[in-house]
């Protein structure tokens, strides 16, 4: 009779305590959800001014003729006189390119629809690659000179000097610090008027870095100014007490 007695206290205890568990669950959850759900949603931007550390000048150019080795002799005498204005600049060999040579005989186009005056076109390629910078754009601005020697430049390429900043990555720590400091300061100033203390970090996206024109109008290209500027916004969201 004992054990039946023991046994008739034991089940209630039980079940007791598994609805107490029942209660006490949902209600920590919930109150877990509504504490997550204050938070707030800032973003922190960032800028630098950063300076282009190498240069790529494409020099493309042509010759034209009825004779193939006329017109070939031609276009390596304008390889020569840009090669040689290049090293006179200051570049050396390890930085001068020589591309494809490309030939194009009109003749043997089966859609032209004119008398051919002309019946071949050479087009040859010749990339300028450099760190420095500043003087691949003084050779730039007097290429007037290489017109004056006989060369011809193809009008192909609207920009055909690019320049590019490959440091990115040695600055985005400090920028990623700075933009998520400037993102804190917003959420203290969104905390105040709410009433509450930013806490900790609920999520956080460092953003996409981009890199633009310093001066920037309707027509700027990052890659035709030396100067540029490096942007990135950070979006964050923070826990508020």
């Amino acid at each position: 009779m004992k054990q039946t007695s023991n046994h008739n206290y034991i089940v209630p205890a039980i079940m007791a305590v598994g609805i107490l568990l029942a209660g006490f669950f949902p209600g920590y959850y919930y109150y877990h959800s509504k504490f997550n759900n204050n938070t707030v949603t800032v973003k922190g931007l960032a800028e630098r001014e950063v300076v282009s550390d190498l240069a790529i000048w494409k020099i493309k150019f042509v010759a034209t003729g009825n004779d193939l080795v006329a017109t070939q002799t031609n276009i390596e005498k304008q390889t020569n006189t840009i090669v040689e204005f290049l090293k006179s600049n200051g570049f050396d060999d390890s930085e001068i390119e020589s591309g494809q040579l490309e030939t194009h005989d009109v003749m043997a186009d089966a859609y032209r629809s004119e008398p051919v005056n002309t019946r071949f076109i050479l087009t040859k390629t010749m990339f300028l690659r450099s760190e420095k910078v500043m003087d691949v754009a003084s050779a730039f601005a007097k290429t007037g000179e290489l017109i004056n020697q006989g060369v011809v430049f193809d009008n192909e390429y609207m920009f055909p000097v690019s320049y590019i900043f490959t440091g990115l990555n040695e600055i985005k720590p400090q920028m990623l610090e700075l933009a998520t400091k400037n993102a804190h300061e917003a959420a203290i100033e969104f905390a105040k008027s709410s009433k509450s203390h930013v806490g900790k970090i609920h999520k956080a996206n460092q953003g996409v870095f981009s890199i633009l024109p310093r001066d920037e109008t309707n027509m700027s290209d990052a890659s035709q100014q030396i100067n540029k500027k490096v942007r990135v916004v950070s979006t964050i969201e923070y826990y508020l007490n």
